[in-house]
């Protein structure tokens, strides 16, 4: 028999034998102020920073709450399956790497730490496209581990179709496409700060190693920094697209294609319609829109519009192994988890977001056990309870 993934609370108490203690908080929720104190603040709040006055990321966070885990006694979950499947890949949970950006600010592995992490455990990573390394080096070392790319989708069909070769080349599965970010939201701390990490370069590794972006700069990003960023800025934000476009995309891409931002029913039967294979339900963690409904309010309806007919992820306020439950209970196949293991790298690279993911896993796996589940299937809205 495999050992359950709540075999690392195992580990830590027998380190304590020893004198041993973990080197990173097991308190998902702390994780955070332990980051604040371990990094500059244009970094953290990048990080950990919302659009406006944060209305939308607490909405987040109290739907959870919201939502309580009624538990259920002799079921005979002694022994337990968490894994599923995306796509025809198996996986040991129902957790995905969130596609966060300019990692590098966090840590200087930044994407590499992480690819290397997620290889490890079996967890499929989706790289941003902009980050701090570029896409062929991050897939060099999350090596044999599945990985998607995330597309900010630019505003030059040339470019985009250059990203999406190098990432089939580089055997990126699935193209997971962010709509909600063709402009950045209000996001007052980053404007406080006057703080933007592209405008330094950082975060375009992808962008500067692309020939198609290279071939239109007058001198090389290592020559000519400030050009090639004013080059880029134009590319990046400010265009929005229509469904129609969608055929760009699928003409450029032959493998499967999930729609990120996804909040309403009516877009998700949209995506249905166009041919998509799968839908995120996000609101960016609460990064665009501000007093937006919180991302797991949403994901019942949708799931209810399309759930059959694609696969539907959930993103946007994941903390807990209890959140991963709640949300497989409300109709999610999987999640995207963000910011959690992005404070891990910053407190220890590839340590840190195997200690906090590793967390996560074993959270979730004693969630389910205690709550009476045997498996990802016992999961319904019935194991839950509105307060």
């Amino acid at each position: 028999m495999t050992t359950p993934l709540s075999g690392y609370a195992s580990e830590i108490y027998l380190q304590g034998l020893g004198g041993g203690r973990p080197a990173f908080t097991t308190d998902a929720t702390a994780l955070e102020a332990l980051a604040k104190e371990s990094i500059e603040p244009g970094p953290f709040w990048y990080t950990a920073g919302a659009a406006g006055s944060g209305a939308t990321a607490r909405a987040n966070r109290d739907a959870f709450d919201r939502w309580r885990i009624v538990p259920r006694m002799l079921t005979g979950a002694t022994h337990r399956d968490a894994s599923t499947s995306l796509f025809g890949a198996a996986l040991p949970a129902p957790v995905l790497t969130a596609p966060v950006g300019v990692q590098g600010i966090m840590h200087p592995d930044g994407e590499l730490a992480v690819a290397r992490a997620t290889a490890a455990l079996g967890l499929p990573m989706i790289l941003s496209t902009v980050s701090s390394h570029p896409l062929e080096d991050v897939a060099a070392a999350n090596g044999d581990g599945t990985r998607w790319f995330q597309l900010y989708w630019p505003n030059d069909d040339e470019i985009c179709a250059s990203f999406l070769e190098r990432a089939k080349n580089a055997g990126f599965s699935a193209l997971v496409v962010t709509l909600d970010t063709w402009l950045l939201g209000w996001r007052p701390h980053d404007l406080d700060a006057a703080y933007l990490p592209f405008l330094s370069g950082q975060g375009l590794a992808t962008y500067f190693t692309d020939p198609v972006f290279r071939a239109q700069l007058a001198k090389p990003p290592e020559e000519d920094l400030m050009a090639a960023v004013g080059a880029w800025l134009p590319k990046f934000t400010g265009g929005d697209h229509t469904w129609e476009n969608l055929a760009f995309l699928r003409a450029h891409w032959d493998g499967p294609i999930v729609l990120k931002g996804i909040q309403h029913p009516d877009d998700a039967r949209h995506a249905v319609d166009a041919g998509m294979d799968g839908i995120v339900v996000s609101n960016h963690g609460g990064r665009q829109v501000d007093g937006a409904i919180a991302s797991l309010d949403a994901l019942p309806g949708i799931v209810d519009a399309v759930g059959d007919q694609v696969e539907v992820l959930f993103d946007s306020g994941i903390r807990t192994g209890a959140d991963v439950l709640k949300a497989i209970a409300l109709g999610a196949k999987s999640v995207l988890v963000g910011r959690p293991w992005v404070y891990g790298l910053a407190l220890g690279g590839q340590d840190g977001v195997t200690h906090v993911l590793r967390s996560l896993l074993a959270d979730l796996d004693l969630n389910l056990a205690l709550s009476g589940h045997r498996s990802l299937a016992d999961l319904t809205r019935d194991s839950l309870r509105l307060r």
